[in-house]
């Protein structure tokens, strides 16, 4: 340990000159402060400085250093003395600085391989008088080069998002990687606050950072979506996030240099776990629905139970209404009419209730989704759009629908090659409009409803 993290007076470190007291103390303060082992020779070999860490890997003072001729016999074997004090004092003739590997003696007995890097001294004429020696033990220091091409390696070639976020929860180095999931080059993101490069999910993101500079690591990878800010507009993504507090090692106490931040795009692969697990779920929801209908007695019961189980999940409200037409005029069909046979209860949720026993049809207007979906016998799609909420309550109800829905999707009921109805998931403003995966499930429900109202038809008409 050097003298800088230990208390007390300093070591002797060479020669001291009373006239230069001063000069003498502030070198001492210097050399024992180095992180390195530091020893020097004048032009004939002898040691004339020794600083702290040179005693701490070896374990010879100052005082028992300071004054000898060379290693020999005291920090190199008698064998190695004269090869490793002719590579010491050689630099003292070459240009620069000269790198070596020597197996040095320690006081107690032991060896410790050490790296050097010696250069000549130069007195006041500029000639060479002597040769100074840094040494540091060879695992210390390729550690550091380890830790030192790592830190490259991350900021340079890393498959995944490397940023150094600073005490004030800025980022202050950037990878490659980091820079294009972030949608802005590596020197733009410099400074600024994560506002600006998130639009979403800042908030939970400088939570985690200010924990961790507080607290430490989190045990475990951290799932987060965030919404990066692009010049196409928001882009949502899913990070898995590592994080590790960084601390100065210079300092007595561990003071906080900031967070590494580590990320992962980890999104096309959370929404592949996301649908797998819908699929799953809305399998088991049509499973238990078939086995529900099947212990009823009355068909039009039946198609309500697949009504309720596909409710859960997917749809806020659901309806169900029939075809009927009215009587032949002049060799004429009129046009087609629904009437309402089951919906869900308007205000507190509960089961859906079969309607429509008096068979007066629904007053729906031409053009009406419900309608068009007969017309077609295939499935429509329809949403109010980005309109305030007194113009999507306004939508609804032109559209006979509970004033909450927003999104509605019409699946035509069809059986044995007919359109007996139409079956209506409905969806308001907190969730999402109807993709082309529920498409997929609203037909499957309707054609179990289909069948069950088939046989409902067939069991009157018998």
């Amino acid at each position: 340990m050097s003298a800088s993290r230990r208390s007390g007076t300093t070591d002797e470190l060479g020669p001291d000159d009373p006239g230069e007291s001063g000069g003498s103390d502030l070198l001492a303060a210097l050399l024992d402060g180095m992180d390195a082992a530091l020893c020097a020779f004048d032009a004939d070999g002898v040691v004339t400085h020794w600083n702290r860490e040179a005693e701490r890997i070896l374990g010879w003072t100052a005082a028992e250093a300071v004054g000898r001729q060379g290693f020999a016999g005291w920090a190199v074997r008698s064998a190695d003395a004269e090869e490793v004090q002719a590579r010491l004092m050689s630099a003292m003739h070459a240009p620069g600085r000269q790198v070596h590997e020597f197996a040095l003696v320690t006081k107690d007995g032991g060896r410790v391989l050490v790296r050097t890097q010696s250069a000549a001294v130069r007195g006041p004429d500029g000639k060479p008088a002597g040769v100074y020696c840094a040494f540091s033990e060879v695992h210390a220091q390729i550690d550091l080069e380890r830790s030192i091409a790592l830190s490259e390696a991350l900021f340079e070639d890393a498959a995944w998002g490397v940023v150094l976020i600073d005490a004030d929860l800025r980022p202050a180095v950037v990878n490659a990687h980091a820079a294009r999931a972030l949608g802005i080059g590596r020197t733009s993101a410099l400074g600024r606050p994560l506002g600006e490069l998130l639009a979403q999910g800042v908030e939970e993101l400088e939570a985690a950072l200010t924990h961790v500079l507080a607290e430490g690591a989190p045990p475990a990878p951290a799932e987060m979506w965030v919404t990066v800010r692009t010049r196409e507009g928001g882009k949502r993504r899913c990070w898995r996030n590592g994080f590790v507090r960084l601390s100065s090692p210079l300092a007595e106490e561990p003071v906080p240099l900031g967070v590494g931040w580590l990320f992962q795009d980890v999104t096309e692969a959370k929404q592949s776990e996301q649908e797998a697990s819908l699929l799953r779920f809305r399998t088991n929801q049509l499973h238990r629905a078939a086995r529900a209908a099947a212990e009823c007695e009355d068909p039009a019961e039946a198609a309500v139970v697949h009504l309720d189980f596909a409710l859960a999940g997917f749809a806020d409200h659901a309806l169900i209404d029939r075809v009927t037409r009215p009587a032949r005029t002049d060799g004429e069909e009129g046009a087609v009419r629904l009437v309402r046979l089951a919906a869900t209860p308007a205000g507190a949720p509960g089961p859906s209730l079969l309607t429509g026993a008096a068979g007066l049809p629904v007053r729906y207007e031409p053009g009406h989704p419900a309608l068009q979906c007969v017309e077609r016998a295939g499935t429509v799609r329809a949403d109010a759009g980005p309109v305030d909420a007194e113009a999507a309550r306004q939508w609804a109800l032109a559209r006979q629908w509970p004033d909450d829905a927003v999104h509605a999707l019409c699946a035509a009921l069809r059986s044995r090659g007919r359109t007996l109805g139409v079956v209506t998931f409905l969806r308001g403003a907190g969730r999402a409009r109807f993709e082309r995966t529920d498409t997929g499930y609203a037909e499957d429900v309707a054609a179990r409803i289909a069948t069950a109202l088939d046989l409902a038809n067939a069991l009157r008409e018998a």
